[in-house]
This record gives structure tokens, C-alpha cells and sequence, in this order.
């Protein structure tokens, strides 16, 4: 059985729409795919009414949040919720405060670029977001790709929305253990994504690790792209003495990134221990 357990579609920053993405699953010979856009759940009515037969699908999200470091600093992180209740007040609550500060951030960002004379237009660029799909800087960096200022997503990365430059605008984010809190509270369960790739930048330690799970953390990806060997056997040791749910996924994006679905793939005992604490959701089959 292949199971990828976290995929992004057009509800957040990836290219294949919800419908193309579970078609895409069952075309690369996925047994079971979860559609884990950016703090939204924009995509699971489409990914549910174009699931294909043989293809199972689980409801998802990556909330982005923010850590202590476990070095004396904060840093972000990205948490994996599974199998929730979208319903749930304080869910829709985070959810609309999220897209709201995001487009606000987004808007900044382009109108300081286009004072330097770049082709872009923040009205046109945010008109061309659905009011539901939280605009982040992937937005922005196809908008430059467009325009033809770079050739691709990651060269626009690279090159001006690294951070470290003028444009760049910080996000207002969620403390992770309020996350935790929050989507355990709506019956769902939560995994640390790749958690310890620190090519991305600052990670968080493996002490800020042990004291997410004592305060309700279920599991941790570990076979992420992202994830060099010793960073998977410093987490698999840790999840084990934690006693955490491991999972793997392809981090999928579509054209966005090189990565393919099911590059990295989840034990089918590990569904079986996300779906069994699970109450806010169930998988589903076509």
C-alpha cells in the first residue's frame, strides 16, 4: 500500500487543482493521498467529488506556526492536522484571521516592489486569489514568473523574497502548542512536518520535540525530501523514545516543485493510528 500524506493543490501554492491532485494520486499508483493545503480546507469538497475509485482520501491541513527554538529564539513551524472538523468555531475562527492578515502582508509586500519598479500590481495580484485560498508569497513569486522577472518559483525565492531584503514582511503566525490545542479540540490529529529540515532554516530542537508531544503532538514526519539521512535517524530515535506517530510524505506541490507524489510514503499501521484517534473526520472512498 502507498499512502502520501502530505500534497498541496491550487487551495494553497501548489498547480494541480484538489480534482487534478487525487487524480494525479491515482495515476502515480497511490493507494491513499491527503490533501494538506496551507491553513485552509478549501480543497476538500473538490478532492471528495473527483476522488477516483481504489483511492483513499484523507482531510488535511498545514497550519503555519511559531516555536520556541529550544536555543533561546522562536522560529516557524509547520504542523501537519489530520482528519478534523472544519466546522469547529475555533477552526473557522483561525482560518479567516489567517487570510485576512496574509492578504494584508501579501498587498504590502507587492506595492514595496512595485515602488521599485517591478511589474506588479498588489490589487490585480490579490483580485486574482479566491477570497478563500490564503495568499502567501508562492502568489507573489508566480505573479514575478509571469511577468517575466524570473524564470521560476525558486529563482524568485532565490533571488527577492528570501527575507532578507526590503520586501520582505513578516507573518503574524499561531503558537503551535494553541494549534495543537486547537485541532485536538475539533478531533483531529497532528504531525510535525519536516521538522528537522534545516536547509529550510531554523528548526527547533529535539528538546522543543519532546515538550510538543507532552503537550498533545501525535507524531512527526520524518521521509520528507527535506530530511538528510541523519536528521530521519536523529527523529525516528526520538519518536521512538516519545512514543510518536512517523509518517512520510513527498511534500507534493505540483509543477511549483520537483518533487513527485508518493517520492515518500507512510507505513499503513501509522493511517491506521491517525484514523483511530480521529473524530472530527473520517477517510474517504470513493
Amino acid at each position: 500500500m502507498r499512502i502520501d500524506l502530505h500534497c498541496h493543490s491550487t487551495a494553497s501554492d501548489g498547480t494541480d487543482s484538489p480534482a487534478e491532485l487525487v487524480l494525479s494520486a491515482r495515476r502515480a499508483g497511490l493507494d491513499v493521498v491527503a490533501i494538506t493545503d496551507h491553513d485552509t480546507t478549501g480543497g476538500w469538497a473538490e478532492a471528495a467529488a473527483a476522488l477516483p475509485p481504489g483511492l483513499r482520501l484523507v482531510r488535511g491541513a498545514e497550519l503555519t506556526t511559531v516555536s520556541e527554538d529550544g536555543r533561546g529564539g522562536h522560529c516557524t513551524v509547520h504542523l501537519l492536522a489530520y482528519l478534523f472538523d472544519p466546522e469547529s468555531d475555533a477552526v473557522i475562527a483561525e482560518y479567516a484571521n489567517t487570510r485576512a492578515e496574509r492578504r494584508n502582508r501579501l498587498h504590502i509586500m507587492a506595492t514595496k516592489m512595485a515602488a521599485d519598479g517591478y511589474p506588479l500590481d498588489a490589487d490585480t495580484l490579490l483580485a486574482g486569489i479566491p477570497d478563500d485560498v490564503p495568499a502567501g508569497r508562492p502568489h507573489l513569486a508566480q505573479a514575478l514568473v509571469r511577468a517575466g522577472v524570473v524564470g521560476s518559483v525558486t529563482e524568485a525565492f532565490t533571488e527577492l523574497l528570501h527575507g532578507r531584503n526590503g520586501y520582505y514582511v513578516p507573518s503574524k503566525k499561531t503558537w503551535i502548542k494553541d494549534a495543537i490545542a486547537m485541532i485536538k479540540a475539533a478531533g483531529g490529529v497532528t504531525v510535525l512536518a519536516h521538522g528537522f529540515a534545516h536547509k529550510r532554516g531554523p528548526t527547533i530542537s529535539a528538546e522543543v520535540v519532546a515538550d510538543l508531544a507532552a503537550s498533545g503532538l501525535d507524531g512527526v514526519e520524518i521521509d520528507h525530501p527535506d530530511h538528510d539521512a541523519a536528521s530521519r535517524a536523529e527523529l525516528r530515535a526520538l519518536a521512538g523514545r516519545l512514543d510518536l506517530l512517523v509518517t512520510g510524505s513527498s511534500d507534493y506541490h505540483g509543477t511549483n516543485k520537483t518533487i513527485v507524489l508518493g517520492a515518500e510514503t507512510t507505513a499503513p499501521e501509522m493511517l491506521d493510528a491517525i484514523a483511530e484517534r480521529a473524530t472530527g473526520a473520517e477517510i474517504l472512498e470513493a
